[in-house]
């Protein structure tokens, strides 16, 4: 490998070129200055000082270079990190925060990046609370007003239909069971925007109440939990339904699969949450709900992926570090 090129982007390598070029000048014109001033002996120089002064400038250059080179690999390595740094992947940092004054550069980039990470993880936590205080109080009024009242317009058409003329009953019969309906889906909304089940009887009922609620004609959602589980925060518990949620509606409504498998296993350093479906598979896009996942992950310490299944589909991965052997 040549070494004038630098493994870098663009603005690197053109201040390599840059670097290089000028002090190669300032070598270039002090051997010619010293070979041809009288002050340094014969002048122009004799035939036999001319190879060892182009070896000497040769060798010069190539020092120079290697120098330059090595004086700005820690900014190339500073100019990647930034260009692919997302804070909702954590703990990609610079390395070199030692090597003199690129290294204060590089030490304060860490730090920034360190702050940032603090602060995006607070704020984070604080919408996240706001988001699922909102769906609780959301989630009541579902069910104590809107449910109530289309339980008492339920009750109402049944008299109706009791009374009713054979020849209107047919009609009267499709108002109740659309009422009927309704209320089915306001309840089904309320159970999704707070999942009591979570917090009355624990993750593992609650997983495999949002697998039934899944597993449709179309749908198959097997859940796999696997037994001495360590005990987990509520937080935890929370943000391991959640994307489970998320994961599974949107193989339902987006991928095309007729199986989900969602399991939840022991792991040596804390637990592991997979769900695979076998839909279409395709490029990951991140959206809204794939990002609000990611922001979940953050604020546990855990590692979300998400990645093609084998043999086609797509898997999700949560990995919580540190749980085993919590109480």
């Amino acid at each position: 490998m040549s070494i004038f090129r630098v493994s870098a982007g663009g603005p690197v390598r053109a201040l390599f070129r840059r670097l290089f070029l000028i002090n190669g000048l300032v070598f270039v014109v002090g051997t010619l200055l010293l070979a041809f001033s009288p002050a340094t002996g014969a002048s122009p120089p004799l035939a036999t000082e001319i190879p060892i002064l182009v070896a000497g400038l040769v060798l010069i250059l190539a020092a120079n270079a290697l120098l330059v080179h090595a004086s700005l690999s820690p900014l190339a390595a500073l100019t990647s990190v930034m260009r692919r740094v997302d804070l909702l992947r954590t703990r990609d940092r610079v390395a070199g925060g030692d090597r003199g004054d690129l290294g204060a550069l590089i030490r304060a980039f860490n730090d920034m990046l360190d702050r940032l990470e603090t602060e995006r993880s607070a704020s984070t936590a604080h919408a996240l609370a706001a988001q699922e205080g909102e769906r609780q109080r959301i989630a009541r009024e579902l069910h104590d007003e809107i449910g109530q009242s289309l339980t008492v317009a339920l009750l109402g058409l049944k008299r109706v239909v009791e009374r009713t003329p054979d020849d209107l009953r047919d009609e009267a019969l499709m108002a109740q069971e659309a009422v009927r309906s309704s209320l089915d889906e306001v309840r089904q909304v309320a159970h999704r925007l707070r999942p009591g089940v979570l917090a009355d009887l624990g993750l593992r009922s609650a997983l495999n109440s949002l697998a039934s609620e899944f597993s449709t004609g179309d749908l198959d959602v097997t859940p796999i939990i696997d037994d001495g589980l360590p005990a987990l925060s509520d937080e935890i518990e929370l943000v391991l339904y959640r994307v489970a949620q998320e994961s599974v509606t949107n193989a339902a409504r987006h991928s095309g699969a007729t199986r989900v498998d969602l399991r939840l296993s022991r792991e040596p350093d804390g637990v592991l949450l997979r769900i695979t479906d076998n839909g279409d598979g395709g490029e990951i896009r991140e959206g809204a709900g794939v990002r609000g996942m990611r922001e979940r992950a953050l604020l546990i310490g855990a590692d979300l992926a998400i990645d093609a299944a084998t043999g086609g589909g797509t898997e999700v991965r949560l990995s919580v570090p540190g749980t085993t052997g919590r109480s």
